[in-house]
């Protein structure tokens, strides 16, 4: 799958960068929490350190290759190329960024804070029409032209400070590595009984649905309400129990610890950014190099979940 990235400035607030040793020895806690059985491995903790420390020097990097917060504004909508791609109307800017649950649930949170950092992920899609284009005094019909659409836009992260923002985001790269592990387990017939096999399929679909990973980056699917989401959260606790009785053999959990590892340190295989270059006009037609239409050079991110190609977001 994949996911454009937008990211909404509405304030900034300095925050200093933790150590990496503590970061990963945070983000190996949140593996295992993600994949309980891990814990069952010899050694789990300090084996899965410096394959977690590989996925974090490659997500820090990653994340710190995005652009600069843009202000989510009526008054932004007028003035910035990307809030007037990303948005038809000015109306819609406040309209489709209002319906977050997590941004609603933030200002609940912090009732104190007039302002957020958060992610917007938006469906991308790029249709061949024939449309009208000046040359001059003179009009052309029936040309071919690429129009560029956004739509399904999302709002799943928010933060109080830009850093804070960019670290959460680190997180749901780490977990999305640890999710792509947790698939390989489900689908190994050596070591994973049929029992298992599907608590762990359902566990995938449970922590899919609740937005594990790049899809709280991204967007994706039909929306999850907060009371959904309560009931999602019970069921993934209770689908740990029992993954945690069942009884697997020493030999398979160590295979499965290494697979898990095998993932984390080759975290360029599995999630990617793919910048993409467009020239866009106010009516989101694509300009060539020839156009003399006004048009301004636009750059997207493309987040790519390996093994998900269904729709550009």
């Amino acid at each position: 799958m994949m996911g454009i990235l937008g990211w909404l400035k509405i304030d900034d607030e300095a925050s200093n960068e933790r150590r990496e040793p503590e970061q990963v020895e945070e983000l190996v806690d949140r593996v295992k929490a993600l994949i309980p059985r891990l814990r069952m491995a010899r050694r789990s903790h300090e084996r899965l350190a410096p394959a977690v420390a590989e996925s974090l020097r490659y997500a820090t990097d990653l994340v710190g290759s995005l652009r600069a917060p843009h202000e989510a504004s009526s008054c932004a909508w007028a003035t910035d190329p990307y809030m007037l791609a990303f948005f038809a109307r000015r109306e819609d800017l406040a309209e489709r960024i209002s319906r977050s649950e997590e941004l609603r649930a933030y200002f609940q949170q912090n009732p104190d804070s007039e302002h957020a950092y958060a992610v917007l992920g938006m469906a991308l899609k790029e249709r061949h029409v024939l449309g009208v284009a000046l040359e001059g005094e003179i009009v052309h019909r029936d040309v071919a032209q690429t129009t560029v659409c956004f739509g399904d836009h999302r709002v799943r992260i928010c933060s109080r400070s830009e850093s804070d923002l960019r670290r959460e985001v680190v997180r749901r790269v780490i977990d999305q590595l640890a999710f792509t592990g947790l698939g390989k387990l489900a689908k190994d017939h050596r070591d994973v009984l049929e029992q298992g096999r599907a608590l762990l399929k359902r566990r995938l679909r449970l922590l899919e649905r609740e937005g594990t990973g790049m899809r709280s980056v991204c967007g994706g699917g039909s929306p999850v309400t907060r009371e959904e989401l309560i009931q999602l959260q019970a069921q993934i606790e209770n689908n740990s129990r029992h993954l945690s009785e069942l009884s697997v053999p020493t030999d398979a959990l160590e295979r499965q610890l290494d697979g898990v590892c095998r993932v984390l340190m080759e975290p360029e295989k599995h999630v990617r950014l793919i910048k993409k270059n467009i020239r866009l006009n106010p009516m989101n037609v694509v300009q060539t190099g020839e156009s003399v239409q006004a048009a301004d050079d636009l750059e997207f991110h493309i987040a790519f979940r390996r093994g998900r190609l269904k729709s550009v977001r």
